[in-house]
């Protein structure tokens, strides 16, 4: 249970969420050991802040959920999660890109954001359910060619989120130095066990700590 624990960023990210919930995500990833807590960019400061000496980093989304930022708008938000105190950055790429097979403009983007990122770890998010499997694959080059320290599969705020094939598809397709984070919809500790089986390094959700609590088990 420490193993699974340790690769997780417990998440809240839901639009409504206010400090005081914020504040129980942090003293539960203190608490459980998990390897971050994963909250949106208006809470990473005071996040930072409470959690300073604290053996838990700060990540925060970028370009959330939907990817249609311009490139300039998520360097931006980037460079200020750093300067708030962000220790990770979770990227949304441009679906639209994607789908138009520009893989040379999300591979720029990619790029400057991980320029912006320094020695943060940039983790960068496909939305793998809005993709094809040929288009899963060419994100998996693309990301191993861009500098980015993690392929990510959602925001948990579309159709679907993580699938054990996809973590498979993930596993074959990107280079060794690229690690995989699974998000969205992992609703058990034997699914967490799983995706860490197939490759997965990282698993986003709440849910996990909300078993061990024998909370209710819904949210991301």
């Amino acid at each position: 249970m420490k193993h699974i624990l340790s690769k997780v960023d417990h998440t809240l990210l839901a639009q409504g969420a206010v400090w005081e919930e914020i504040k129980v995500l942090c003293d539960d990833a203190v608490k459980y050991g998990t390897a971050s807590v994963c909250v949106a960019p208006s809470f990473v400061k005071r996040c930072a802040e409470y959690l300073d000496g604290k053996d838990v980093l700060v990540c925060t989304v970028i370009g959330f959920p939907n990817g249609y930022s311009t490139k300039e708008t998520k360097v931006f938000e980037t460079k200020n999660a750093i300067e708030n105190g962000a220790d990770e950055i979770d990227m949304v790429i441009n679906i639209g890109d994607v789908k138009m097979g520009d893989y040379d403009k999300v591979l720029d983007e990619i790029k400057e954001i991980k320029s912006a990122c320094g020695d943060k770890i940039l983790k960068v998010i496909i939305e793998t359910c809005l993709l094809t499997d040929e288009e899963k694959v060419q994100m998996c080059k693309v990301v191993s060619q861009s500098g980015a320290d993690f392929i990510k599969t959602s925001t948990g705020f579309s159709t679907g989120g993580a699938t054990f094939d996809d973590i498979k598809l993930f596993a074959e397709n990107v280079d060794k130095h690229v690690k995989i984070k699974a998000a969205g919809g992992i609703s058990s500790i034997e699914d967490a066990e799983k995706f860490i089986s197939l490759g997965a390094d990282r698993l986003g959700t709440s849910r996990i700590v909300k078993i061990l609590k024998n909370q209710d088990n819904g949210g991301y």
